[in-house]
Protein backbone atom coordinates (compact mmCIF):
# COMPACT_ATOMS: atom_id res chain seq x y z
CA UNK A 1 0.00 0.00 0.00
CA UNK A 2 1.16 3.67 -0.79
CA UNK A 3 2.43 5.69 1.89
CA UNK A 4 0.80 9.16 3.22
CA UNK A 5 4.16 10.97 1.49
CA UNK A 6 4.03 9.24 -1.37
CA UNK A 7 0.09 9.86 -2.37
CA UNK A 8 1.31 13.43 -1.27
CA UNK A 9 3.88 13.18 -3.93
CA UNK A 10 1.60 11.49 -6.76
CA UNK A 11 -0.43 14.86 -5.97
CA UNK A 12 2.50 16.91 -6.69
CA UNK A 13 2.91 14.99 -9.55
CA UNK A 14 -0.30 15.01 -11.22
CA UNK A 15 0.08 19.25 -10.19
CA UNK A 16 3.16 18.64 -12.49
CA UNK A 17 1.54 17.07 -15.38
CA UNK A 18 -1.51 19.27 -15.35
CA UNK A 19 0.84 22.28 -15.70
CA UNK A 20 1.73 21.73 -19.36
CA UNK A 21 -1.35 22.56 -21.51
CA UNK A 22 -1.05 19.90 -24.50
CA UNK A 23 1.71 16.17 -25.17
CA UNK A 24 -0.68 14.82 -27.61
CA UNK A 25 -0.83 12.51 -29.09
CA UNK A 26 1.12 11.66 -26.26
CA UNK A 27 -0.19 11.56 -22.35
CA UNK A 28 0.31 14.18 -20.14
CA UNK A 29 2.74 12.25 -17.34
CA UNK A 30 4.70 13.41 -13.75
CA UNK A 31 6.81 11.85 -11.77
CA UNK A 32 8.12 12.73 -8.38
CA UNK A 33 11.55 10.88 -7.04
CA UNK A 34 11.42 10.11 -3.51
CA UNK A 35 14.69 9.45 -1.66
CA UNK A 36 14.95 5.83 1.07
CA UNK A 37 13.73 8.68 3.51
CA UNK A 38 11.21 10.21 1.74
CA UNK A 39 12.77 13.58 0.67
CA UNK A 40 11.83 14.59 -2.63
CA UNK A 41 14.64 15.07 -5.03
CA UNK A 42 13.30 15.75 -8.53
CA UNK A 43 9.84 16.68 -10.35
CA UNK A 44 9.68 15.61 -13.76
CA UNK A 45 7.01 16.08 -16.53
CA UNK A 46 7.05 14.82 -19.79
CA UNK A 47 6.16 18.36 -22.57
CA UNK A 48 5.41 16.30 -25.29
CA UNK A 49 6.99 14.09 -28.53
CA UNK A 50 10.39 13.83 -28.72
CA UNK A 51 10.91 15.03 -25.58
CA UNK A 52 12.41 13.21 -22.38
CA UNK A 53 9.51 11.20 -20.92
CA UNK A 54 8.34 12.65 -17.19
CA UNK A 55 10.51 9.17 -15.74
CA UNK A 56 14.07 10.28 -17.63
CA UNK A 57 13.28 13.97 -16.72
CA UNK A 58 13.06 12.76 -13.03
CA UNK A 59 15.90 11.12 -13.47
CA UNK A 60 18.22 13.47 -14.92
CA UNK A 61 17.94 15.63 -12.06
CA UNK A 62 18.79 13.53 -9.45
CA UNK A 63 21.46 11.75 -11.35
CA UNK A 64 23.01 9.37 -8.40
CA UNK A 65 20.65 10.42 -6.04
CA UNK A 66 17.83 8.16 -7.85
CA UNK A 67 19.88 4.66 -6.77
CA UNK A 68 17.28 3.32 -4.20
CA UNK A 69 14.69 6.01 -4.62
CA UNK A 70 11.08 5.57 -5.07
CA UNK A 71 9.75 6.46 -8.42
CA UNK A 72 5.80 7.94 -8.00
CA UNK A 73 4.53 8.55 -11.23
CA UNK A 74 1.06 9.15 -12.82
CA UNK A 75 1.26 6.69 -15.00
CA UNK A 76 2.63 2.83 -15.48
CA UNK A 77 6.17 3.29 -16.78
CA UNK A 78 6.26 2.88 -20.69
CA UNK A 79 7.57 -0.61 -22.05
CA UNK A 80 8.59 0.02 -25.43
CA UNK A 81 10.91 1.78 -28.16
CA UNK A 82 9.23 5.38 -29.64
CA UNK A 83 10.56 8.26 -30.10
CA UNK A 84 12.76 7.79 -26.88
CA UNK A 85 13.81 4.42 -25.06
CA UNK A 86 11.68 2.60 -22.38
CA UNK A 87 11.24 4.36 -19.05
CA UNK A 88 10.94 1.09 -17.44
CA UNK A 89 14.62 0.39 -18.37
CA UNK A 90 15.75 4.06 -17.42
CA UNK A 91 14.51 3.16 -13.98
CA UNK A 92 16.13 -0.23 -13.98
CA UNK A 93 19.85 1.31 -15.15
CA UNK A 94 19.13 4.35 -12.36
CA UNK A 95 19.28 2.15 -9.47
CA UNK A 96 15.26 3.23 -8.64
CA UNK A 97 14.18 0.48 -5.90
CA UNK A 98 10.30 1.16 -6.00
CA UNK A 99 7.90 2.56 -8.39
CA UNK A 100 4.33 3.36 -7.38
CA UNK A 101 2.00 4.61 -10.46
CA UNK A 102 -1.14 5.31 -10.42
CA UNK A 103 -3.05 4.83 -13.83
CA UNK A 104 -2.44 1.41 -15.77
CA UNK A 105 -1.17 2.26 -19.07
CA UNK A 106 -4.34 1.44 -21.99
CA UNK A 107 -1.54 1.83 -24.68
CA UNK A 108 -1.37 -1.77 -25.45
CA UNK A 109 2.08 -0.72 -27.54
CA UNK A 110 3.63 0.47 -24.51
CA UNK A 111 1.63 -1.32 -21.45
CA UNK A 112 3.89 -4.45 -19.44
CA UNK A 113 5.92 -2.03 -17.58
CA UNK A 114 5.04 -3.76 -14.17
CA UNK A 115 6.17 -6.95 -15.18
CA UNK A 116 9.43 -5.73 -16.54
CA UNK A 117 9.84 -3.95 -13.36
CA UNK A 118 9.19 -6.43 -11.28
CA UNK A 119 10.91 -9.11 -13.43
CA UNK A 120 14.33 -6.45 -12.65
CA UNK A 121 13.77 -6.95 -8.87
CA UNK A 122 12.20 -3.37 -8.18
CA UNK A 123 9.02 -3.51 -6.18
CA UNK A 124 5.63 -1.92 -7.63
CA UNK A 125 2.94 -0.44 -6.55
CA UNK A 126 -0.41 0.69 -8.05
CA UNK A 127 -3.14 2.60 -7.75
CA UNK A 128 -3.27 5.39 -5.33
CA UNK A 129 -5.64 8.62 -6.97
CA UNK A 130 -5.72 6.12 -10.47
CA UNK A 131 -8.86 8.01 -10.92
CA UNK A 132 -7.50 11.52 -10.73
CA UNK A 133 -4.45 10.09 -13.29
CA UNK A 134 -6.97 8.97 -15.54
CA UNK A 135 -9.00 12.58 -15.57
CA UNK A 136 -5.19 14.18 -16.41
CA UNK A 137 -5.87 12.60 -19.51
CA UNK A 138 -9.42 11.55 -20.87
CA UNK A 139 -9.36 12.38 -24.33
CA UNK A 140 -5.65 10.09 -24.91
CA UNK A 141 -7.14 7.42 -22.49
CA UNK A 142 -9.95 6.92 -24.77
CA UNK A 143 -8.48 7.11 -27.97
CA UNK A 144 -6.01 4.01 -26.52
CA UNK A 145 -9.49 2.08 -25.86
CA UNK A 146 -11.65 3.01 -28.34
CA UNK A 147 -9.36 2.89 -31.30
CA UNK A 148 -10.27 6.48 -32.82
CA UNK A 149 -9.80 9.90 -31.69
CA UNK A 150 -12.31 12.01 -28.73
CA UNK A 151 -14.41 14.31 -30.41
CA UNK A 152 -15.50 17.37 -28.86
CA UNK A 153 -17.85 19.36 -31.14
CA UNK A 154 -18.27 23.10 -30.13
CA UNK A 155 -20.84 25.37 -31.82
CA UNK A 156 -21.92 29.18 -30.95
CA UNK A 157 -25.88 29.63 -31.21
CA UNK A 158 -28.27 32.01 -30.13
CA UNK A 159 -31.12 31.25 -27.60
CA UNK A 160 -33.23 29.92 -30.49
CA UNK A 161 -30.26 27.48 -31.55
CA UNK A 162 -29.03 29.17 -34.88
CA UNK A 163 -25.59 29.45 -35.86
CA UNK A 164 -25.86 31.74 -38.93
CA UNK A 165 -28.21 34.07 -40.44
CA UNK A 166 -30.45 33.50 -43.36
CA UNK A 167 -27.83 35.61 -45.65
CA UNK A 168 -25.05 33.01 -44.18
CA UNK A 169 -23.38 36.01 -41.94
CA UNK A 170 -22.33 34.40 -38.80
CA UNK A 171 -19.26 36.88 -37.57
CA UNK A 172 -20.08 37.67 -34.47
CA UNK A 173 -22.89 35.61 -32.62
CA UNK A 174 -21.33 35.46 -29.34
CA UNK A 175 -18.88 37.81 -27.18
CA UNK A 176 -15.13 38.37 -27.56
CA UNK A 177 -14.91 36.91 -24.31
CA UNK A 178 -16.90 33.95 -25.71
CA UNK A 179 -13.87 33.90 -28.37
CA UNK A 180 -11.76 34.11 -26.20
CA UNK A 181 -12.70 31.24 -23.96
CA UNK A 182 -12.42 28.81 -27.26
CA UNK A 183 -9.14 29.55 -27.35
CA UNK A 184 -8.51 28.11 -24.55
CA UNK A 185 -10.05 24.88 -25.06
CA UNK A 186 -8.48 24.39 -28.64
CA UNK A 187 -5.63 24.40 -27.49
CA UNK A 188 -5.99 21.30 -25.88
CA UNK A 189 -7.02 19.50 -28.92
CA UNK A 190 -4.01 17.97 -31.56
CA UNK A 191 -6.44 18.65 -34.80
CA UNK A 192 -9.03 21.33 -35.52
CA UNK A 193 -11.33 19.94 -38.05
CA UNK A 194 -13.99 22.31 -40.19
CA UNK A 195 -15.92 21.54 -43.26
CA UNK A 196 -15.42 22.99 -46.43
CA UNK A 197 -18.93 24.59 -46.38
CA UNK A 198 -17.70 26.90 -43.65
CA UNK A 199 -14.28 27.44 -44.55
CA UNK A 200 -14.96 28.81 -48.02
CA UNK A 201 -18.25 30.94 -45.99
CA UNK A 202 -15.63 31.98 -43.39
CA UNK A 203 -12.12 32.13 -44.24
CA UNK A 204 -11.43 30.87 -40.78
CA UNK A 205 -7.95 30.53 -39.71
CA UNK A 206 -8.65 27.43 -37.56
CA UNK A 207 -5.75 27.92 -35.51
CA UNK A 208 -4.57 28.90 -31.46
CA UNK A 209 -4.05 32.39 -30.67
CA UNK A 210 -2.74 33.82 -27.86
CA UNK A 211 -4.43 36.73 -25.65
CA UNK A 212 -3.26 39.69 -28.32
CA UNK A 213 -5.49 37.31 -30.98
CA UNK A 214 -1.81 36.11 -32.29
CA UNK A 215 -1.26 32.68 -33.32
CA UNK A 216 1.29 30.49 -31.58
CA UNK A 217 4.22 29.43 -33.09
CA UNK A 218 3.79 26.51 -35.44
CA UNK A 219 5.04 23.46 -33.27
CA UNK A 220 2.28 24.76 -31.16
CA UNK A 221 -0.84 24.57 -33.07
CA UNK A 222 -2.81 21.42 -33.82
CA UNK A 223 -3.50 20.26 -37.21
CA UNK A 224 -6.06 22.33 -39.09
CA UNK A 225 -8.32 19.36 -40.92
CA UNK A 226 -10.35 20.32 -43.67
CA UNK A 227 -13.14 18.02 -44.67
CA UNK A 228 -15.45 17.42 -47.92
CA UNK A 229 -14.94 17.38 -51.65
CA UNK A 230 -15.28 21.27 -52.52
CA UNK A 231 -12.12 22.66 -53.74
CA UNK A 232 -10.50 25.47 -51.26
CA UNK A 233 -8.85 27.99 -53.15
CA UNK A 234 -4.99 28.80 -52.72
CA UNK A 235 -5.26 31.43 -51.13
CA UNK A 236 -7.70 30.88 -48.32
CA UNK A 237 -6.08 31.55 -44.83
CA UNK A 238 -6.31 27.71 -44.03
CA UNK A 239 -3.23 27.09 -46.51
CA UNK A 240 -1.04 29.91 -44.81
CA UNK A 241 1.91 28.84 -42.87
CA UNK A 242 0.92 29.52 -39.31
CA UNK A 243 -0.11 25.79 -38.82
CA UNK A 244 0.14 22.22 -40.69
CA UNK A 245 -3.37 21.80 -42.68
CA UNK A 246 -4.30 18.65 -44.20
CA UNK A 247 -7.46 17.81 -46.52
CA UNK A 248 -9.49 14.82 -46.21
CA UNK A 249 -12.08 14.56 -49.35
CA UNK A 250 -14.74 12.86 -47.73
CA UNK A 251 -17.39 13.82 -44.97
CA UNK A 252 -18.03 10.24 -43.43
CA UNK A 253 -16.90 10.55 -40.02
CA UNK A 254 -15.54 6.70 -40.28
CA UNK A 255 -13.56 7.31 -43.19
CA UNK A 256 -12.03 11.25 -41.57
CA UNK A 257 -11.37 9.15 -38.26
CA UNK A 258 -9.48 6.59 -39.68
CA UNK A 259 -7.28 8.91 -41.63
CA UNK A 260 -7.24 10.99 -38.42
CA UNK A 261 -6.16 7.34 -36.69
CA UNK A 262 -3.24 6.73 -39.63
CA UNK A 263 -2.06 10.71 -38.61
CA UNK A 264 -1.81 9.89 -34.34
CA UNK A 265 -4.69 12.39 -33.32
CA UNK A 266 -5.98 11.35 -30.41
CA UNK A 267 -8.26 14.48 -29.90
CA UNK A 268 -10.36 16.45 -32.68
CA UNK A 269 -12.22 19.72 -32.25
CA UNK A 270 -14.84 19.55 -34.37
CA UNK A 271 -16.74 23.24 -35.49
CA UNK A 272 -17.24 25.06 -38.80
CA UNK A 273 -20.29 22.97 -40.45
CA UNK A 274 -24.03 22.19 -39.28
CA UNK A 275 -23.57 19.53 -41.67
CA UNK A 276 -20.30 17.85 -41.02
CA UNK A 277 -21.28 18.57 -37.08
CA UNK A 278 -24.75 16.25 -38.02
CA UNK A 279 -22.71 13.81 -39.80
CA UNK A 280 -20.68 12.96 -36.71
CA UNK A 281 -23.52 13.44 -34.66
CA UNK A 282 -25.96 11.15 -36.78
CA UNK A 283 -22.90 8.64 -36.57
CA UNK A 284 -23.03 8.95 -32.84
CA UNK A 285 -19.20 9.70 -32.53
CA UNK A 286 -19.28 13.09 -30.40
CA UNK A 287 -17.94 12.51 -27.00
CA UNK A 288 -18.42 16.03 -25.60
CA UNK A 289 -20.44 19.46 -26.25
CA UNK A 290 -19.05 22.68 -25.75
CA UNK A 291 -22.08 25.23 -26.52
CA UNK A 292 -21.96 29.23 -26.31
CA UNK A 293 -25.10 30.41 -25.90
CA UNK A 294 -26.14 34.10 -26.57
CA UNK A 295 -28.84 35.90 -25.13
CA UNK A 296 -30.05 36.75 -28.95
CA UNK A 297 -32.41 35.31 -31.05
CA UNK A 298 -32.50 35.62 -35.07
CA UNK A 299 -35.63 34.19 -35.84
CA UNK A 300 -34.68 32.09 -39.00
CA UNK A 301 -31.47 31.31 -40.43
CA UNK A 302 -29.22 28.11 -40.62
CA UNK A 303 -29.73 25.71 -37.11
CA UNK A 304 -26.09 24.70 -35.45
CA UNK A 305 -26.34 21.02 -35.85
CA UNK A 306 -27.98 19.13 -38.96
CA UNK A 307 -29.03 15.64 -38.25
CA UNK A 308 -31.33 13.13 -39.76
CA UNK A 309 -33.95 12.71 -36.93
CA UNK A 310 -37.58 12.37 -38.17
CA UNK A 311 -39.12 11.07 -34.71
CA UNK A 312 -38.53 11.67 -30.81
CA UNK A 313 -36.70 8.60 -30.58
CA UNK A 314 -33.94 10.33 -32.51
CA UNK A 315 -33.84 12.38 -29.33
CA UNK A 316 -29.94 12.03 -27.65
CA UNK A 317 -30.12 13.11 -24.56
CA UNK A 318 -26.97 14.90 -22.64
CA UNK A 319 -25.22 15.37 -19.24
CA UNK A 320 -24.56 18.68 -18.47
CA UNK A 321 -21.40 19.00 -16.75
CA UNK A 322 -20.92 22.64 -16.12
CA UNK A 323 -22.78 25.86 -16.91
CA UNK A 324 -20.68 29.15 -16.91
CA UNK A 325 -21.27 32.60 -17.95
CA UNK A 326 -18.82 33.77 -19.94
CA UNK A 327 -19.08 37.40 -20.64
CA UNK A 328 -22.84 37.97 -21.39
CA UNK A 329 -23.03 34.23 -22.82
CA UNK A 330 -23.76 31.14 -21.24
CA UNK A 331 -21.03 28.45 -21.54
CA UNK A 332 -22.46 24.72 -21.50
CA UNK A 333 -20.27 21.46 -21.19
CA UNK A 334 -21.90 18.62 -21.94
CA UNK A 335 -21.60 14.91 -22.69
CA UNK A 336 -24.20 12.80 -24.62
CA UNK A 337 -25.96 9.82 -24.61
CA UNK A 338 -27.49 7.10 -26.43
CA UNK A 339 -31.17 7.97 -28.28
CA UNK A 340 -33.49 6.06 -27.41
CA UNK A 341 -33.90 4.04 -30.80
CA UNK A 342 -30.13 3.03 -30.19
CA UNK A 343 -31.37 0.86 -27.51
CA UNK A 344 -33.41 -1.34 -29.30
CA UNK A 345 -31.47 -1.88 -32.53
Amino acid sequence: MASEIEISAMRRALDAARGVARTLPNPRVGCVLLSPDGKELAIGVHRGVGTPHAEVDALTQAGEAARGATAVVTLEPCNHTGNTGPCTQALIDAGVARVVFAQIDPNRTAAGGTKTLKAAGIEVEQGPLAEEATDLNVEWTFAMTAGRPFVTWKYAATLDGLSAAPDGTSKWITSEEARRDVQVFRAEADAIVAGTGAVIADDPRLTVRDEKDLPLPFERQPLRVVVGETKIPNYYRVFDRVAPTLLIQSRDPEVVLKKLVDNDIRHIWLEGGPRLAGAFWNAGVIDRIIGYIAPAMLGSGRAALEGEATTLADLRPITIDDLTMVGPDIRMIGTPGRMQREDFD
